[in-house]
């Protein structure tokens, strides 16, 4: 079990039919939009997008923001391979556990790599994709090389992470680190004492842009150009090989453009939601 002391908000839990308790804030009414969080040391659906889905409920929709196993409030198994078809599962049956047949995806990072494999092993659930610098299109070894990467492995491999090496590790995530305030900074190195040794050496995921073509779900992505996680030249390889895509480039924005430019991401969502 989670602490309830955590410094995110505690809402609802779903109980999958494999034991897993993944846990959920569920806001607002109507089309179901699915967030999808990114990984790293102390990552929830909260920490993430805490400034994006009010704007979401405001406009109509209903928002599923997870904290995805081995994250936030969710059960993190100590025996798991943190892999993307074990994402994947989960995800189904949680999907299942909710009663949602069919949804927007919305993913960062490791959620956006998520969504991509939801919509190309379960295309029927899947809408439409909203993606920010989404992972699964670069092998494994790209990601690894990535200064981010680089720092977040080592600084995790060194035991428990306080305030102050949460901080070395995120102020890579952002092009302007003064944008982490010290209550993102609370909540994840809160949580990531709680996170299994094996979470980041486990996290395999294949690269899927070969497989792009087979998604008919609209695709709307984001992606700075400053990405010290994932290359941004990734955009590109959506965009020539994803059916219906479009993509935003934006220069000074590291990994989280819906916190770097909140603004226009929850603007330029909205209006993709409500006008295709």
């Amino acid at each position: 079990m989670t602490s309830p002391d955590l410094p995110i908000p505690l809402d609802r839990f779903a109980e999958l039919e494999n034991g897993l308790r993944l846990h959920y804030l569920d806001i607002g009414k109507g089309p179901v939009v699915v967030w999808l969080h990114g990984s790293g040391p102390g990552a929830s659906g909260y920490s993430n997008f805490k400034g994006n889905y009010p704007a979401f409920a405001e406009a109509g929709y209903r928002n599923i923001v997870l904290d995805l196993p081995g994250f936030g409030r969710s059960d993190k198994p100590a025996d798991a391979h943190y892999n993307l078809d074990f994402f994947v599962a989960n995800l189904h049956a949680f999907l299942k556990a909710i009663g949602v047949e069919r949804c927007t995806l919305l993913g960062n990072s490791l959620g956006g790599a998520i969504a991509l494999g939801q919509a190309l092993a379960h295309p029927e659930t899947v809408e439409r994709l909203i993606l920010m610098a989404p992972g699964g299109v670069e092998e494994r070894e790209t990601y690894f090389r990535m200064e981010g990467i680089v720092r977040m492995v080592e600084t995790f491999a060194k035991g428990p992470m306080g305030p102050a090496e949460m901080r070395h590790v995120m102020s890579l995530q952002v092009f302007d680190p003064a944008l982490l305030d010290d209550a993102i900074i609370n909540e994840r190195s809160a949580i990531a004492p709680s996170q299994p040794a094996n979470l980041f050496s486990t996290m395999m995921v294949p690269n899927m842009t070969e497989r792009l073509h087979e998604i008919e779900a609209p695709i709307f992505g984001f992606w700075g150009t400053d990405d010290k996680f994932n290359p941004h030249t990734g955009a590109l390889k959506v965009l020539a090989n994803a059916r219906h895509a479009r993509m935003i480039l934006l220069n000074q924005c590291g990994h989280w453009v819906q916190v770097e430019h909140r603004e226009l991401f929850n603007r330029n969502c909205i209006d993709f939601l409500t006008k295709g």
